[in-house]
């Protein structure tokens, strides 16, 4: 199958991800092509017989370059095998106020782009406590500190499940093939 994953990323968890994704799909036998949002001028998610677009909650939305190319692509993407990763340190705990936030979240997203993926399936982030400017680090220390007052937040803590995306993967793309 040849399959497009377009990501974009605010400190690199999700750009990790997306290469992590594309890695295992190829391992799986299957052609990728790996592509920022930012540079996804000239792409035609049509000519794929799949694609995976993966972006982070900041902020209470997406990247711009994420819903930019949502919608503008919609229509083809409503009609293509898709899968949506979407990436926050909400997927990584289970409150459930932090759930319904993130649920509204990605609502807002699907009504203001028009693109329904066929599946949404949230993968946990990481704190990237070294990569934060100062207003970042001090905001985000303080969201770590009332999530778990036992983090070290002098250097950077990882949620990803990797075993876990590594099974949506071969589950997604055996959907493809079926």
């Amino acid at each position: 199958m040849h399959i497009l994953i377009g990501y974009a990323t605010s400190e690199g968890q999700t750009r990790k991800i997306a290469e992590f994704s594309a890695e295992h799909l190829r391992a799986g036998g299957h052609e990728v092509e790996l592509l920022s949002l930012d540079e996804a001028r000239g792409v035609e998610p049509g000519r794929f017989d799949g694609v995976i677009l993966a972006g982070s909650v900041h902020v209470g939305g997406y990247q711009k370059a994420l819903t930019a190319f949502a919608k503008s692509h919609a229509d083809a993407l409503n009609h293509e095998r898709d899968l949506f990763l979407s990436v926050s340190l909400t997927a990584a705990g289970d409150n459930p106020q932090d759930w319904q936030g993130l649920e509204k979240i990605v609502e807002g997203f699907i009504a203001d782009t028009g693109w329904t993926p066929d599946r949404i399936e949230h993968v946990a982030g990481a704190f990237r406590f070294t990569e934060y400017n100062l207003f970042q680090a001090w905001a985000m220390r303080k969201i770590a500190k009332a999530r778990d007052p036992d983090i070290d937040t002098r250097s950077d803590t990882e949620y990803t499940d990797w075993q876990k995306l590594a099974a949506v993967l071969d589950d997604w793309a055996a959907s493809l093939a079926g």
